[in-house]
């Protein structure tokens, strides 16, 4: 990074720091004039641009940054935030797995917070899935119970039908129809009812749900950002205190498949 560059990113940090985000972005700007090849300071101008809720132009920033840096695991961070404040779901959560992946292979201390972007992620992913399921099934009910009215109605104009039949007819429709809804109704409850946590799926240490699993050598498993924060402190499992190391943590592939399944049709479980 040539000295300019170097100078006007750090007096754009000194104003990032102090919440002036609008200098700081302007600063950012010079300084890539300066050296416009320099990766930290297209994800430096992102983290600006994101606090001034500037979400294409961090996209750009990060997408800009991710042709010298591919590996840079701010960018996929800001990517995913930029994503998902659009509501591009699919995106948002894409680039969060991939930071997250990032953080694990390099053990950058940001794992906590992409852990919490990446269930962010699925579960507002899961809301919109949700809110969509919602509007197709009013809208199925709509044309079914449309349909089976006009079916009633003509039922109800045949010719040569006495009054006591044409009664009949109405009141055997009326109760098909009754059945129909009820049917829907069944089914939004069902599909509304809010299911137990299973308690396999809970991490011990946070009591959050998990999106990453590891085990430890007594079995016994727990995610892996709490498994992290809590080895920073202290070289011990949390159950045992005996000596326990990073190294020693095994991924739970089974148990982080079943959390995973489970978050896909259950995405509220994210804020337990």
């Amino acid at each position: 990074m040539s000295a300019r560059a170097m100078q006007l990113k750090e007096e754009g940090n000194r104003h990032f720091q102090a919440g002036d985000y609008v200098s700081a972005e302007a600063l950012y700007s010079k300084a890539l004039i300066a050296d416009p090849g320099n990766p930290t300071l297209y994800t430096n101008r992102a983290m600006a641009r994101l606090k001034m809720n500037l979400w294409d132009s961090v996209i750009s920033d990060c997408n800009e940054c991710l042709k010298f840096a591919p590996d840079s695991m701010k960018a996929h961070y800001y990517l995913s935030q930029a994503h998902l404040a659009l509501e591009a779901y699919e995106e948002a959560l894409k680039h969060a797995l991939t930071a997250y992946e990032m953080c694990v292979k390099n053990k950058d201390k940001s794992l906590t917070a992409v852990t919490s972007q990446a269930l962010r992620c699925k579960k507002e992913r899961w809301a919109d899935q949700d809110k969509r399921r919602r509007r197709e099934t009013s809208s199925l009910e709509f044309e079914v119970v449309a349909m089976m009215e006009r079916e009633r109605d003509e039922a109800l104009n045949g010719e040569g039908l006495l009054d006591s039949e044409r009664q009949e007819v109405r009141e055997e429709w009326d109760r098909k129809m009754e059945i129909m809804r009820g049917v829907f109704e069944k089914s939004r409850a069902a599909h509304e009812q809010r299911r137990k946590v299973p308690d396999w799926a809970i991490d011990d240490i946070s009591f959050g749900f998990m999106h990453d699993p590891v085990i430890t050598k007594t079995g016994k498993s727990y995610e892996r950002a709490s498994m992290l924060e809590h080895l920073l402190r202290s070289n011990t499992d949390p159950l045992t205190r005996e000596p326990l190391r990073i190294e020693d943590l095994r991924p739970n592939i089974d148990l982080k498949q079943a959390c995973d399944e489970f978050l896909e049709e259950n995405g509220w479980a994210v804020d337990w």
